[in-house]
């Protein structure tokens, strides 16, 4: 198999990435609208002057439809599209149907010979309220049927896909992850997650892509089937897919339902039309409710591509700018099952820490205590914690409240200080008491990200008891003979307080800009009684 993909850029699990095929390259994160081989609403070749770069189409009804001429004509020419084509074998046929007439050898070798870009074996897929027994039997299923595929594959052209199923069942999911990422794939699917997203079960959606994400090599792309919905695709994108496919598109138009930037609404129940695409800059709302409803079908599945492809490039401008996190809390408040996910994410440091970036162009946004749990702020307690050198000749530690001026030496009021305390500084550590991080010793206040946030926070309970565990973290692996909390910000008194109740060998002292001369006086005798 071919090397062909390539990595851009990262953040949380997400990654812009390259797909090499023989048709040319394929940026992701990727969404690729279903057609139907034979009866298409709109066009491909439409499509791909709206943007979309690839299609996904079904080899298995063009199989049924065509038969050998499907193999003489090629799949590009059967569907007169010029662009990449990614073909799925027939596995929601299984799943709609139980069974179909061909086996996988057949399916493999029927879509080498129609010239698809990109294929997919024919899998068994799991499905979502299946019995263990049964989702088992598909896993096992889906395991042969990848081996037997390989086996007859004879192009290094077409770009082959594993499936991974288990449904809902995470240790099956797990198993076949592991099994599938030691089989010579270019890409993998992750199967049967259509039931949970029309459920809006976004939790068990995460839980299923970071099952699988983890026990797959990180340079393979992993795609997503029937993705199609504004708010699954920053999640699954964050967590790490690439490819997308859905008809959801012309599903919804038929069904009436108008895709926004937040879920759908009832197109009949419209006053307005909120989108400024093509379709709804050119006509009024009156226009299209009185079309044909073949055509009215066609004007709302257009306009619904058009808030899947601007939610793919949304997603991938936040992965540029380092705010996908940020991009996902805007996203989570539009649905409650959606706003559960971030607890979920917060479980999962590790995962989302490894392609989230140490620098970024942006600075940080803090909105309310789910953002402590970031990757970025966790990523920092650890480092501060386990690789911090404190020179052995400071004993005391002064804690000063968080400066408006970044970075926090710069700020009037710790310049004055440091002047007042003249020699003594050298056995004093000086860290600033920050809401997003916590401690910041002084040295580190300029290193990214540790100036460059932007912070709404309130010091509630969740806050309060987030930076005494911190603090108290930090004083326990730099034991410091004296910790002196300098309050000259009425807000941070009440954690100055808490703090220095529960502290040992510390105390408060209170000052306004006005008295460095009696703060050096205070902290030198705290000094010489030490050391007498």
């Amino acid at each position: 198999m071919i090397k062909m993909f390539e990595i851009k850029a990262s953040d949380l699990a997400g990654r812009i990435g390259e797909i090499k095929t023989k048709r040319g390259s394929l940026e992701t994160p990727c969404i690729l609208p279903v057609i139907h081989p034979a009866r298409q609403i709109i066009a491909p070749k439409d499509m791909d002057k709206m943007g979309f770069k690839a299609v996904m189409t079904n080899a298995y009804i063009t199989l049924k439809v065509f038969g050998k001429i499907a193999e003489e004509k090629g799949i590009h020419r059967i569907i007169d599209y010029d662009g990449i084509i990614m073909t799925d074998s027939g596995g929601y046929q299984i799943l709609e149907y139980g069974s179909l007439e061909v086996s996988p050898v057949e399916m493999a070798i029927f879509q080498e010979r129609i010239g698809s870009d990109i294929a997919l074996v024919l899998d068994t897929p799991t499905g979502i309220g299946v019995d263990r027994k049964r989702a088992k039997k598909t896993v096992e299923m889906t395991l042969k049927a990848a081996e037997e595929t390989l086996k007859v594959v004879k192009t290094e052209s077409t770009l082959w896909v594993g499936p991974i199923q288990g449904g809902s069942y995470l240790d099956l999911l797990k198993k076949s992850a592991k099994l599938t990422s030691k089989m010579k794939f270019d890409l993998f699917a992750l199967g049967s997650p259509t039931e949970v997203m029309e459920s809006y079960n976004f939790e068990l959606l995460a839980k299923m892509i970071i099952t699988v994400k983890q026990s797959l090599p990180i340079d393979k792309p992993l795609h997503l089937f029937g993705a199609g919905h504004p708010l699954t695709i920053p999640l699954a994108v964050a967590l790490g897919c690439d490819l997308f496919d859905s008809a959801s598109y012309i599903i919804y138009a038929r069904e009436g339902r108008y895709m926004t930037d937040y879920g759908t609404l009832r197109f009949d129940e419209l006053k307005y039309l909120p989108c400024n695409c093509n379709i709804c800059s050119n006509h009024t709302l009156k226009e299209i409710k009185d079309l044909e409803p073949k055509e009215r079908i066609k004007k709302i599945a257009t306009h619904n591509l058009n808030v899947l492809l601007k939610e793919v490039k949304a997603t991938k401008q936040a992965i540029e700018d380092g705010r996908l996190w940020e991009y996902l809390g805007i996203k989570a408040r539009a649905h409650p099952m959606f706003w559960q996910v971030f607890k979920l994410l917060i479980n999962n440091y590790e995962f989302l820490e490894d392609g989230t970036p140490l620098f970024k162009p942006r600075a940080l946004f803090f909105y309310e205590h789910y953002d402590l749990m970031r990757p970025e702020a966790l990523r920092y307690h650890k480092m501060l914690i386990e690789d911090l050198f404190v020179l052995p000749e400071k004993k005391i530690l002064l804690i000063l409240p968080e400066s408006d001026v970044k970075p926090f030496y710069k700020s009037p009021f710790y310049i004055k200080l440091t002047k007042a305390l003249g020699d003594t500084l050298k056995y004093i550590q000086i860290c600033f008491l920050t809401l997003p991080f916590g401690l910041v010793p002084v040295e580190l206040s300029d290193v990214y990200p540790l100036s460059q946030y932007v912070n709404s926070l309130k010091l509630d309970s969740y806050v309060m008891k987030r930076i005494l565990k911190l603090t108290k973290e930090f004083i326990k692996k730099y034991p410091f003979d004296k910790i002196i909390f300098l309050n000259h910000q009425d807000a941070y008194y009440p954690i100055l307080r808490k703090l220095a109740r529960i502290i040992k060998n510390s105390f408060i002292i209170d000052t306004n800009t006005n008295n460095f001369d009696e703060i050096e006086k205070k902290i030198s005798k705290s000094i010489s009684e030490e050391r007498s």
